[in-house]
């Protein structure tokens, strides 16, 4: 007899142990599927764990975070150049960066750093008095920073960039040349210009011997070669005295083109000035700066030039307080301004540097003490004289 026990109304239901065990079976026998990322193969090793395979021509897939440890990822900071010889990157510390050097013509090189002008440093290149690294340079040759160039035995040292472009007007008188030295122990132009250190002053263009007027100076070697160029096309304005009759089929032969040794030459335009008796005053503008050339235009009419001053170049006029054999300083509106009536950038060969403050005074204090020079003296006022009062 079996004796039949109660169950107790809190207790859990009695489990099938034949329906536990065939459930505990099933979960056993059934398969763990992974799903398959489109795009990806698979190696037939493991199918809950793929390792991706590059495809050739493609990007290269992301790391599988479950395939192994995180992988160290490169700084931020890190930079990296490419390789020429491979589509690989490179870090910059393991592949040597060599920039090429910039070759100039010689000649540019020689007047940016104020030897001369490129017509002269051609000069002196031809006659042999250039070398570049223990050999005599031709005409042609190309330089870098790393080559030693020597003038005349001396070195020249490549100027920087960098540099603080200067203009320099001034008022030549007659009597002085425009060379750095004579052998007859004349006058020079060069010998009233402040002095620079590491620089050289270089003349834009010349005048003779016996003509006065404006003379620029300039330390950029550039500038100097664009503002002579007869491609820039610069008015350069003349106040000339001629002696003898000067008629309207003068004018008109002189305005048109007169055949000279060099070729032809002209006036670009004619403006009477004061004249009285035999001598007559003419303002007379060329475009081009050769040797005597205004002197020669008037001469080859039959008439004589007594006197010749230049009065104004590009933009630039003679100040009425720089008084002859003076000099002023260019501010840095006016170099603006020439350099655009020239057709050059003022950036685009040198980076300029502005003037320091103590330069700046400097510059004002000189044109002061030119302006007091040239004022008319102060007559002297008496003083008042006061009146005696009436004796009674």
């Amino acid at each position: 007899m079996v004796k039949k026990i109660s169950q107790h109304p809190f207790a859990a239901p009695p489990v099938d142990a034949s329906k536990k065990a065939r459930e505990k079976s099933a979960k056993a026998v059934k398969p763990a599927i992974a799903s398959k990322p489109a795009g990806k193969k698979f190696t037939t090793e493991k199918q809950d764990k793929y390792i991706p395979v590059k495809k050739e021509g493609g990007a290269k897939p992301a790391a599988n975070k479950t395939a192994g440890p995180k992988a160290a990822r490169p700084s931020r900071s890190e930079k990296f150049v490419k390789d020429d010889t491979s589509e690989k990157l490179a870090p910059l510390g393991s592949a040597e960066v060599v920039k090429a050097p910039v070759d100039e013509k010689l000649q540019k090189v020689l007047a940016r750093a104020g030897v001369g002008s490129r017509r002269e440093m051609e000069r002196a290149i031809e006659a042999g008095q250039v070398k570049v690294n223990d050999r005599t340079a031709t005409l042609g040759d190309r330089v870098t920073a790393n080559d030693k160039i020597f003038v005349n035995g001396h070195r020249v040292l490549a100027r920087a960039d960098v540099v603080r472009r200067r203009v320099i007007l001034y008022n030549k008188p007659e009597g002085e040349i425009c060379s750095r030295s004579d052998p007859e122990g004349r006058r020079t132009v060069y010998d009233g210009l402040p002095v620079l250190k590491g620089e050289r002053w270089i003349s834009v263009g010349r005048l003779d011997f016996n003509t006065s007027g404006l003379l620029l100076f300039t330390n950029d070697g550039e500038l100097a070669n664009k503002l002579m160029h007869p491609s820039s096309v610069i008015d350069r304005e003349y106040l000339v005295r001629i002696q003898g009759k000067v008629d309207d089929e003068m004018r008109t032969r002189l305005l048109t083109g007169v055949q000279l040794e060099d070729g032809i030459a002209r006036f670009t335009d004619i403006v009477d000035g004061a004249g009285e008796s035999r001598n007559s005053w003419f303002y007379c503008v060329v475009m081009e700066g050769r040797n005597r050339e205004v002197r020669r235009l008037w001469e080859s009419q039959g008439v004589k030039v007594s006197r010749l001053k230049r009065v104004r170049y590009a933009n630039i006029f003679i100040p009425s307080h720089v008084r002859v054999g003076q000099w002023i300083e260019l501010g840095e509106n006016e170099i603006t301004d020439l350099c655009s009536t020239a057709g050059f950038e003022k950036n685009n060969h040198t980076k300029v540097v502005p003037p320091t403050r103590d330069e700046s005074m400097q510059r004002i204090r000189h044109e002061k003490k030119l302006r007091a020079a040239s004022a008319p003296p102060k007559r002297f006022k008496p003083a008042p004289r006061k009146n005696k009062p009436a004796v009674e």
